[in-house]
């Protein structure tokens, strides 16, 4: 990995294009500006220096887009498998080739540090090899006979879906969402997030290079109050998939909902790793900093609440303090930061305001709870201790490098505080008991579980929370369930019986 220097220069080469022509629209397979002319800026969180102005849609430009998705629609539809799987290849292999840049751009745009960036871009070349290796049998289904008849099942794409995409590792969620509407056949109108616009430009023009059709893949930039609302209420658009906030959810659902709209949605969290007092616990404390620290915390999977048990708990918290106070906080493209600045001064003023929040609802701060610097928007890694589940810093989602203590007695106090939340998306268990790690897992309020594991990803797996954490599920089969439609065939084995009216 090269130094800061060399990277910054890297990455201003690769910037000089959108410095001088900004960010345009990508919509049947053309570069556009707003029908309007509007433009917005784009700002990088590290200095809060301008990066390039990107165009402003209105309803006119979601709906040019969602028409070219909608007229693509037959022929993408009806493309053979094999033929898909081959672009989606390509596409793949144009990420390859393009990681540098994409990891470079998406670090200035978002402050994500290089040391997790640097791999973004090949987790969106696998999620595209994933998904095309899987759209020979993404209309697969079943033969399911009957004493008259033999029924058949197939799946079929649904139609044109819109994708709305959150500032937090945009490329790799991009990628997660638009690989198996494509390959399932869908045509896409993708509205990236308005903080983090760079990769999501860059990933459009690989794949219309990699030669998928115009109209298939349409890019519209711009705020959700105007152009998400557009998108959402669009009724040529079948389904929206969204990541982002769970109030965003209900307001999607909302306006979705005269167009009876099908819905996705991978929404906040306020995960809890539960150690206990026979776990690994040097283990359980690498995974529980990685989990809430990385990615400068703005992960909806985090381990932001961690439940200790009140025996190994002045020793854990001890260890962990130490480790938080050394967490090295820098520009993101220093191979060597661990994390960078929060995306925007907007989310900045949030996670800072719950600092005077922990303070007056009388828990501790036992380290950080700082800005670092006078320039951009970077935080201080931050332990709450001596905290309660009622608290409001155990209960709303930070989203930042912020961590809340919380100690427990036995098995039954854990399995209370941790379903103790509106929120569902994962847990972290850390037990050797492989009888409690059963019973507690199977109790446990949560989509996604991991035992003696930080989250790793597994592309065959369901990914997706419950209660306010979400609807649906990504991941395999999970994700075609979406952008596809069942439907059944009866075919009449011989002269069955059929009723006879008026004869």
């Amino acid at each position: 990995m090269s130094d800061l220097t060399t990277n910054i220069e890297t990455l201003n080469g690769h910037l000089a294009r959108f410095r001088t022509g900004g960010i345009l629209n990508l919509i049947n397979g053309e570069s556009r500006p707003a029908a309007s002319g509007a433009t917005f800026e784009t700002s990088s969180p590290v200095d809060e220096s301008v990066i390039c102005s990107v165009a402003k849609c209105s309803a006119d430009d979601i709906g040019a887009a969602a028409q070219a998705a909608k007229s693509a629609f037959p022929a993408w539809r009806d493309t053979p498998a094999l033929e898909r799987k081959k672009i989606l290849h390509r596409i793949a292999d144009l990420i390859v080739e393009r990681a540098e840049e994409i990891a470079l751009c998406e670090c200035w745009d978002t402050g994500q540090a290089l040391r997790f960036m640097s791999k973004a871009a090949l987790r969106g070349a696998e999620n595209f090899r994933f998904f095309a290796d899987k759209a020979t049998s993404a209309r697969d289904g079943q033969q399911l006979q009957s004493p008259t008849l033999m029924n058949v099942t197939t799946r079929v794409p649904i139609g044109p879906v819109g994708v709305i995409t959150p500032w937090n590792t945009p490329f790799m969620l991009s990628t997660w969402k638009i690989a198996p509407a494509l390959a399932a056949g869908c045509t896409v109108v993708h509205k990236p997030a308005e903080f983090s616009p760079l990769t999501a430009r860059i990933l459009a023009e690989i794949a219309h290079e990699a030669g998928l059709p115009p109209g298939v893949w349409n890019l519209v930039n711009g705020f959700g109050e105007e152009a998400g609302k557009a998108l959402t209420e669009h009724p040529d658009i079948k389904t929206i998939a969204f990541v982002g906030e769970s109030k965003t959810g209900s307001m999607i659902m909302k306006q979705g909902a005269d167009t009876l709209k099908r819905v996705h949605f991978e929404l906040g969290g306020k995960n809890p790793v539960v150690v206990f007092d026979d776990a690994d616990l040097d283990r359980a404390l690498d995974a529980a900093i990685f989990m809430i620290y990385s990615l400068n915390g703005e992960r909806c999977t985090s381990s932001s609440r961690l439940l200790v048990q009140e025996s190994i708990a002045k020793e854990f918290e001890a260890k962990l303090i130490e480790r938080v106070n050394n967490i090295k906080v820098g520009h993101p493209l220093d191979p060597t930061t661990e994390v960078g600045p929060l995306i925007h001064k907007v989310h900045f003023d949030k996670v800072t305001s719950y600092f005077e929040t922990a303070k007056q609802d009388g828990a501790s701060i036992a380290a950080g709870g700082t800005r670092v610097g006078d320039q951009g928007w970077f935080v201080r890694p931050t332990l709450f201790t001596n905290a309660t589940n009622d608290m409001t810093i155990a209960q709303e989602e930070i989203f930042g490098p912020v961590l809340t203590s919380i100690r427990f007695k036995d098995e039954d106090e854990a399995l209370s505080l941790a379903n103790d939340t509106q929120y569902g998306l994962t847990g972290y268990v850390w037990t050797n008991d492989i009888t409690r790690a059963l019973r507690f897992t199977n109790q446990l309020e949560a989509g996604m579980i991991w035992v003696n594991s930080e989250n790793v990803r597994h592309l065959p797996t369901p990914f997706g929370g419950v209660k306010s954490s979400g609807i649906g599920r990504d991941g395999g089969d999970w994700s075609f369930e979406f952008y596809m439609e069942q439907k059944h065939i009866g075919f009449a084995l011989g002269h069955h019986k059929i009723p006879r009216l008026g004869a």
